[in-house]
């Protein structure tokens, strides 16, 4: 017969048993998925990354292929003999179209912004570079516009010709290029503040559940 004082005795609740502990993990004092702390930090960490980068999605394909019909206008006709290339150096082509300043300054903010940053954004996924993308092409697009006009205005008694395929394909492009850094950004900017939103929330259901002193977290009322 077994001594009854071998018998095991049920573990009270002021002495829980080892394998309570371990399936407790709020108590041996590590976090659970459901820790508010760990939301918060996953929150803004999102906040943190939507601050700093982009996320096109199938944009990235769209503004490519516009950069690559950019660049395939500055082989064609800007003015008469004179090609987009030929502008942007300067050349002697430039030269004897009268090729005036407007249409020098907008074929250099195409390569400068149109074309290098608008890759620089799409490979670096940096919303700074995606900004200077967005009003290098905006200010393009003005410039591209006065381009335009300074061919159709230019002296009657210069025998020179008017507006070429290619300045009309460069500017609608660059203002195609325009129009999608700015759904970019705008994109970029609504998710940024959605994240925002879940952090703040986060923040006041801890404070209110006493996790956090109030004020001390990262909660920062926007300013008005």
């Amino acid at each position: 017969m077994n001594d009854p004082g071998d018998a095991e005795t049920p573990p009270s609740p002021d002495h829980p048993n080892r394998d309570d502990a371990a399936a407790a993990p709020g108590r041996s004092g590590f976090l659970s998925s459901t820790d508010p702390s760990a939301a918060q930090v996953t929150a803004a960490e999102a906040e943190r990354k939507m601050a700093s980068e982009i996320n096109p999605g199938a944009r990235a394909m769209v503004v490519a292929a516009a950069v690559l019909v950019l660049l395939l206008s500055f082989s064609l006709p800007h003015s008469g003999v004179a090609n987009g290339w030929d502008v942007l150096v300067s050349s002697d082509n430039a030269g004897a179209e009268a090729i005036a300043l407007p249409s020098r300054i907008f074929v250099t903010l195409a390569v400068a912004f149109g074309a290098v940053m608008s890759m620089l954004a799409l490979v670096t996924r940096m919303w700074v570079v995606a900004w200077a993308a967005l009003a290098g092409c905006a200010l393009g697009s003005v410039f591209g516009m006065l381009a335009v006009w300074s061919r159709q205005t230019v002296s009657p008694n210069l025998d020179v010709a008017g507006v070429g395929p290619g300045l009309l394909l460069g500017w609608v492009t660059v203002i195609f290029l325009t129009f999608h850094w700015l759904k970019v950004v705008w994109g970029r900017t609504v998710a940024q503040m959605d994240a925002e939103q879940e952090r703040r929330r986060l923040t006041a259901e801890a404070e209110q559940r006493g996790d956090l002193p109030p004020g001390s977290g990262a909660f920062r009322p926007k300013l008005k």
